[in-house]
């Protein structure tokens, strides 16, 4: 990008992505569209952030379109991050379906899972806990979804280098849950990886999943405006099986929707069951 950007290019550019993919920018974040537009413009030989706008307007440009996406788009995640979720999961939520579910599926949702560290780690600990509880819970569909089709294509081949490895990861569990692959990664294992199916979606857009009795929709909802984080909350509402939880970010909260959920305290965590 050889031209800085103007404040018209930064809110023309803060408009398409709110358009494109929810995704609210906030002021003065020009140095981040910079890096990661990037190589982007050099490669498509644009000068300037405005350039890039005016190629996007013209027909025909749904690739270039889902690139800039993509690259706007795509964190860095760690294994079992926060914690507090999969202790709740492991100590509350699956002893409670394994109770109520009897021999019926568990179905669980991991909304904008990146390149595949929250669903795993939700896989293992399904394992971890099977282990414990011989004959329950055999049945676990783990659904996650992300708008990028560059970290989808990493989360379904379950390889990951050392240095991903070691963002979370104890060494017990990476020698219960992963092999060494032949370019020196870690391969997670076939248990482990036929638990989660992978699949492309827009939070905006339409839900053709099915129901779920748990969403994981963790670190993602910051991004979004009031009135965005509300319609997204209400169709997600939507898929949960009657008494279903909700699972948000450490620093994400409902704000309002007390007709569609109750808060339920988990001592130190909270979560959310449908009403």
């Amino acid at each position: 990008m050889k031209a800085d950007i103007t404040p018209q290019e930064y809110e023309a550019f803060k408009s398409f992505l709110q358009d494109a993919c929810g995704i609210l920018l906030g002021d003065n974040k020009q140095y981040l569209v910079k890096s990661r537009l990037r190589r982007i413009l050099e490669e498509n030989t644009l000068n300037s952030l405005g350039e890039l706008l005016d190629r996007l307007r013209r027909p025909g440009r749904g690739s270039l379109r889902e690139v800039v996406i993509d690259a706007m788009t795509t964190n860095e995640t760690l294994w079992f991050r926060d914690s507090h979720p999969f202790r709740i999961l492991q100590e509350k939520l699956l002893p409670e379906f394994a109770e109520s579910k009897g021999s019926q599926p568990l179905r669980i949702w991991s909304a904008a899972c990146s390149t595949g560290q929250e669903p795993y780690s939700i896989a293992m600990i399904v394992e971890e806990f099977r282990r414990l509880r011989p004959g329950k819970l055999r049945d676990v569909k783990i659904t996650a979804t992300d708008i990028s089709k560059s970290v989808l294509e990493v989360a379904r081949k379950g390889e990951y280098e050392m240095i991903a490895i070691g963002r979370g990861l104890s060494p017990d569990r990476q020698k219960q849950f992963f092999t060494p692959s032949l370019n020196g990664g870690w391969q997670i294992k076939p248990q482990i990886k036929t638990m989660v199916e992978f699949k492309e979606l827009n939070l905006l857009e339409r839900y053709m999943l099915g129901k779920f009795d748990i969403v994981m929709c963790r670190n993602v909802l910051i991004y979004f405006s009031a009135d965005l984080k509300k319609d997204i909350l209400t169709r997600i509402h939507a898929t949960l099986n009657p008494g279903g939880y909700l699972v948000l970010g450490a620093s994400e909260s409902l704000n309002g929707l007390p007709h569609l959920y109750e808060m339920v305290q988990c001592h130190p965590g909270i979560i959310y069951r449908k009403k």
